[in-house]
């Protein structure tokens, strides 16, 4: 199982993601799609 819980990125000034949340239960497939520099990058 995976939980992240109020995720934020910011590149300088700008905020690419904010408080995002997730939870994927175990046995489950969860992906994130987009651009490069979108802010994908959880941990």
């Amino acid at each position: 199982m995976i939980k992240a819980k109020k995720v934020s990125k910011r590149l300088g000034r700008f905020t690419a993601v904010k408080e995002v949340s997730i939870h994927v239960k175990k046995g489950s497939i969860y992906g994130l799609l987009g651009p490069n520099g979108a802010g994908k990058q959880l941990f």
